[in-house]
């Protein structure tokens, strides 16, 4: 029975790595005779396919990352419960971020850990969105929320996933270190804004010298 048992955790766990595997991303940048991991960041995840490819490509890789750990957490769920889920979320993560298939290059596993947590406890997913979602506004930077997210989701489950905490821990750690060149460019004040925030900030701009020029054209 044991034996059964653990021989249905490998296979969940290889099922939702090789899932993980799968780069919405780079199969687009393909179709555009483009290597996402030689264009902008050199990085496979939602930010940069937004800066290389723009909106849509941007759009299409961030759900199907977050699905990808959506389904793999439901079906490790289906089949060994909150073990099979567990495992499934961090199996996914990390096939998303060193992938086999694309030679263990992948993304920083932002979206795909946030779609794992959503099938794991949708409240802890949630909360950590809002907190994301709060610095990444306020900071008009995703590097930042998503470093702050991972380091919330991580505590947060403390309370609200308690069996979670050791996985959600591991991912958020991982999810630091591949954030590293961030950290040294937000250190430094060097990290850019976000494309989105590029441009309403320009016409601000504009909008605030045509009101200065205005002014001066008037006194």
């Amino acid at each position: 029975m044991a034996m059964t048992y653990y021989l249905w955790l490998g296979i969940l766990g290889v099922i939702a790595y090789l899932i993980g595997n799968i780069s919405p991303s780079t199969i687009m940048a393909k179709r555009q005779g483009l290597d996402i991991k030689k264009e902008g960041s050199g990085n496979a995840g939602t930010t940069n396919a937004l800066r290389v490819m723009g909106k849509k490509a941007g759009a299409i890789t961030c759900i199907v990352d977050i699905l990808k750990g959506v389904v793999a957490v439901l079906i490790g769920t289906l089949v060994l419960g909150n073990a099979g889920a567990y495992l499934c979320a961090l199996c996914v993560f990390l096939g998303h971020v060193w992938p086999i298939v694309y030679k263990f290059k992948g993304g920083k596993g932002v979206a795909t850990a946030f779609g794992a947590v959503l099938a794991v406890n949708p409240l802890l997913a949630l909360i950590s969105l809002v907190i994301v979602a709060i610095i990444v506004f306020t900071s008009k930077r995703m590097s930042l929320g998503s470093i702050i997210g991972a380091v919330a989701f991580a505590v947060l489950s403390i309370f609200l996933e308690p069996g979670f905490f050791l996985f959600a821990c591991v991912m958020a750690i991982i999810m630091i270190v591949k954030h590293r060149a961030n950290i040294v460019r937000l250190i430094h004040g060097e990290e850019p804004i976000m494309g989105i925030f590029e441009k309403k900030d320009k016409k601000d701009q504009e909008e605030q010298t045509e009101t200065d020029e205005g002014g001066l054209g008037n006194e």
